[in-house]
């Protein structure tokens, strides 16, 4: 959030540089993560003087070019060639001196430099609108007002304002703070604490009365939960046009970009007491009647950046009489509905709508404006009609117009200030040094918390209802020991502590897995839950109907639960192949989220990808690729480091593979295991081969940990190794003979490997 300085002293008359106001913002929790400079004018017209124009007369060889004395006040007059036909003798105009830097439109620099035009010197150059950064005119230059002195600085002319902008990093719960008049009552009450009392100065609204009665619009609120209060009031005869520079720099501080007054105003009221408003063109209203309502699911809609969106019953919507839709509230404006260059009248709208309803419309349609931004977070419902009248005096002021109605107010139920206990052992417990007794009534009095009671315990108090965020006891020491001073608090260099903790079987097992994959290389990932939906079109194996959907989805992005942890394992391996890492060994623990018949169902699973060569590179190694024998060798070793073995192969049945197995253990299925078909590994953008292991961890849990373990005596004699050559028919496999072999010994026969030659009979 960006705040401007000159805008927060309009409200606090401090004279602090503003590093320092910063420091104190940044202690009171508001914490200030730079502050940027900024000019009304690019480069502030350093080096731009009026200057008198003494001669002018044509350039000896150049038809559109004219030879000028200018005085610029100090010193012999200069010579200056121009190309402007409206330059004369007698004016005064701006001049940039030698050494100046103008800025084009872009924002890019070029210095004023002395040189011939044409044969003839030229010792600066006199400047139109666009080229000051004043304006886009370039048809000549600027005639500056006779009466100015010759040398007198641009600056001054043109009163080029310079400000300094916080950059704050506001956290979500600070809803009271969205706005300069907040930081300000933030920031006072801060230097209440530093024994420096200033007043902290409100826009006044005491000059608004009601001009005349000619334009009514009646207000109908449907359903006051949506809309538990709801402002409006009718202006005429207004005149859109430009914002006064003053609003224009203001705006442009924060980085807003002005449009028209009318606009423009509703976005400075907004940033300055933290309370949207939007103006519709009255003319547009049909049957003279705004109505707050819901309308049926999929009524289409086109909103102000002209895209069409498609509505949710939920959706709270500004309505005319005949249910046509003017704005989706709270969150974005209507393409038909908006103030143009030909609107003379405008219907002026403060509300206060349910932040639940209007952040799941925010996220619904992916608009984040800096009205959702504030009505999802809770403004303060008493500040609506305050505010109403703030934009309405300074529409009056600088759009010319008439305030034509009186206010309409939609406020069924009243919202009384929150009442809390504050106990003064409480307090000193939480914060753990003990805070005087007084010093902590003038943190509150600061904070505009009132004291309704006090006992010898502790205080009875009122909340003001902009403080949305503080409705317990707890939220009130932290209020206080927020505006008394973390760096206060005394802390002792003594740490007592105590960590007891008791690692469950699942954890330990998860470690040996983890320690025995990271000990062959392999990297640890750790992806996203939420996927992106059409991820389950890729294969036959997963179902759309099965999709745990977000009911508030951050984007599209992120919109279902996995069903598969396939897919973000691929978007790891193409994101690091992407970027020249082409060898990779990944493994994650993690869930896959379905849903049957209304039921939710998780399940456990660890992932293997493995692509690329096998080792680095290396001058000392021949590099090797990674294939599946290889994969399935690691497998086979992890699971015999669980005590699990004698698993049986049968053919992977995913279609996500070209080519695999699956590892069972009875009916309890292990892995699937194998090579990623081509044509998954393309919607990836990956060209390389894919290994990837799915391992059932809930089955794999299952049966650690049953097999009994056996210890004996180490061999007392060594290995006897035997070498024996047998003629087999071709049906012959190695299982038949490995298991015979096991079959006739038991206890002594540790290992049988197979050599293969065939010779031809």
């Amino acid at each position: 959030m960006k705040i401007s300085y000159n805008w927060l002293q309009q409200f606090l008359q401090i004279d602090w540089e503003a590093e320092k106001a910063g420091e104190l913002l940044t202690d009171l929790g508001l914490e200030v993560e730079g502050i940027e400079t900024k000019e009304s004018i690019k480069g502030s017209l350093a080096g731009i003087v009026v200057g008198e124009v003494l001669t002018c007369i044509q350039h000896p060889n150049a038809d559109r070019l004219k030879v000028t004395t200018v005085n610029l006040g100090s010193g012999e007059p200069v010579q200056i060639v121009c190309g402007a036909t409206n330059v004369a003798e007698g004016q005064k105009v701006p001049v940039a001196t030698i050494g100046t830097t103008l800025y084009d439109e872009k924002g890019e620099g070029f210095k004023i430099k002395k040189g011939k035009i044409r044969g003839e010197e030229s010792h600066g150059m006199i400047c139109a609108e666009d080229e000051l950064g004043l304006g886009s005119s370039h048809d000549g230059i600027m005639i500056l007002d006779p009466s100015l002195v010759p040398g007198t600085p641009g600056a001054e002319v043109f009163n080029v304002e310079k400000d300094e902008v916080f950059e704050i990093g506001l956290t979500p719960n600070r809803a009271d703070a969205m706005s300069h008049f907040g930081v300000a009552r933030d920031l006072r009450a801060g230097l209440m604490q530093q024994d420096i009392n200033i007043e902290l100065i409100s826009p006044s609204v005491s000059d608004f009365h009601v001009d005349e009665r000619k334009l009514k619009i009646d207000v109908e609120v449907e359903d006051k939960d949506l809309a538990p209060r709801y402002c409006g009031i009718s202006i005429t005869d207004v005149e859109v046009k430009d914002s006064p520079e003053w609003i224009q720099n203001r705006l442009k501080a924060i980085g807003i970009t002005p449009k028209n007054n009318i606009v423009d105003i509703t976005n400075y009221v907004l940033h300055e007491l933290g309370q949207p408003l939007h103006a519709f063109d009255a003319q547009k209203i049909k049957g003279n009647k705004v109505v707050v309502k819901t309308l049926a699911a999929g009524t289409k809609f086109t909103t102000l950046d002209e895209v069409e969106r498609e509505l949710s019953a939920d959706d709270i919507m500004i309505c005319d009489a005949e249910s046509n839709p003017m704005c989706i509230a709270g969150v974005f404006g209507g393409i038909h509905s908006g103030v143009t260059e030909n609107t003379t009248s405008i219907f002026l709208e403060s509300a206060y709508f349910n932040p639940v309803s209007i952040r799941k419309s925010a996220k619904r349609h992916a608009l984040n404006t800096d009205a959702s931004f504030r009505f999802e977070r809770g403004i303060d419902i008493n500040l609506t009609k305050y505010a109403l009248k703030r934009a309405a005096l300074l529409i009056e002021e600088y759009a010319d117009g008439t305030l034509a109605s009186d206010i309409m107010d939609f406020y069924p139920e009243k919202v009384e200030d929150f009442q809390v206990f504050l106990s003064y052992i409480n307090v000193d417990r939480l914060i753990g040094q003990e805070i005087p007794r007084e010093t902590i009534k003038n943190i509150l009095a600061s904070l505009e918390i009132k004291i309704s009671s006090e006992t010898g315990g502790g205080l009875g108090l009122t909340i003001p209802s902009y403080r949305v965020d503080v409705q317990r006891e707890a939220d009130i020491i932290e209020e206080i020991l927020r505006i008394y001073g973390y760096n206060n608090i005394e802390f002792s260099h003594k740490l007592n502590t105590s960590i007891s903790f008791d690692i469950n079987k699942e954890v330990k097992i998860e470690n040996i897995v983890a320690n025995q994959l990271s000990s062959l290389g392999f990297n640890e990932t750790m992806a996203n839950s939420l996927t992106k939906a059409d991820y389950v079109g890729l294969t036959e194996s997963l179902n759309e109907e099965h999709n745990v959907e977000m009911l508030n989805p951050l984007s599209s992005d992120l919109k279902v639960m996995r069903q598969s942890l396939l897919f973000s394992g691929l978007e790891s391996v193409a994101y690091n192949i992407n970027r020249k890492n082409n060898a990779l060994k990944l493994y994650e623990f993690g869930k896959t989220y379905h849903k049957y018949n209304e039921k939710y169902q998780e399940d456990k699973h660890v992932t293997l990808f493995v692509t690329g060569n096998r080792t680095k590179d290396s001058w000392k190694t021949t590099s090797q690729n990674s294939d599946f024998f290889y994969v399935k060798g690691i497998l086979t070793a992890l699971f015999e480091r669980l005590g699990i073995s004698n698993f049986k192969t049968s053919p992977v049945k995913s279609d996500v593979f070209s080519e695999g197995i699956t590892l069972s253990l009875g009916k309890i299925k292990l892995v699937d295991v194998g090579v990623v078909k081509r044509t998954l590994l393309k919607e990836f953008g990956i060209k390389q081969e894919v290994l990837f292991a799915d391992i059932q961890w809930d089955n794999v849990l299952k049966l650690c940990g049953n097999k009994k373990i056996k210890v004996s005596d180490l061999p007392r004699f060594p290995a006897v190794k035997r070498d024996l050559a047998l003629l087999l028919d071709n049906d012959k496999t190695f299982k038949e003979i490995y298991n015979l072999a096991f079959q006739s010994e038991k206890s002594l026969l540790k290992e049988v490997r197979a050599y293969l030659q065939i010779l031809q009979v």
